[in-house]
């Protein structure tokens, strides 16, 4: 499973205004209802019924919130960046400003579903990427970032020496 499989140009939004998590959720639901064919309305409950069960704020600013819907035909995914950072009740408890979310067929795709949870979770971890994204000026430029080959990636002398969680 490659980002670029799953992250269309059109469904990145960067200077993004949310005052709060439920207001950034709002905003991804919109963006994922526009370019998957969707109701926003069921997109949000299913991201607020997922992030009830457990913030997908995963740290570092970073949030994958994901969800499984109805209407889809293979995985999508959507990707956010705040003008201003919001509380997420991340694991760090640091505020989210990079979002990505993932979106699932409802009865489908449940091995696929983690591995792509997974790769979004790894690739995001690297500092330089992160640092990258958010100065990035363009959707393009998000997008390039996001898709490029994870061994080109310039990886974080920090983070590369130590052993990975996942």
């Amino acid at each position: 499973m490659q980002i670029g499989d799953l992250l269309d140009r059109n469904a990145i939004a960067l200077r993004v205004s949310a005052a709060n998590k439920r207001q950034a959720l709002a905003v991804i639901a919109e963006i994922a209802a526009r370019n998957f064919g969707l109701d926003a309305g069921d997109v949000l409950d299913a991201l607020t019924d997922r992030e009830q069960a457990g913030s997908t704020g995963v740290g570092h600013g970073v949030a994958a919130p994901h969800a499984r819907l109805e209407g889809l035909t293979r995985l999508r995914g959507v990707f956010v960046r705040l003008d201003h950072a919001v509380e997420f009740d991340s694991v760090d408890d640091q505020p989210v400003d990079l979002i990505f979310a993932l979106f699932a067929p409802k009865e489908s795709a449940g091995v696929e579903h983690l591995r792509a949870l997974a790769r979004v979770s790894r690739i995001l971890r690297q500092s330089t990427l992160r640092q990258q994204l958010r100065q990035a000026r363009t959707a393009d430029a998000i997008h390039a970032l996001l898709v490029q080959d994870p061994v080109h990636v310039v990886q974080d002398p920090v983070q590369a020496s130590r052993p990975s969680a996942a």
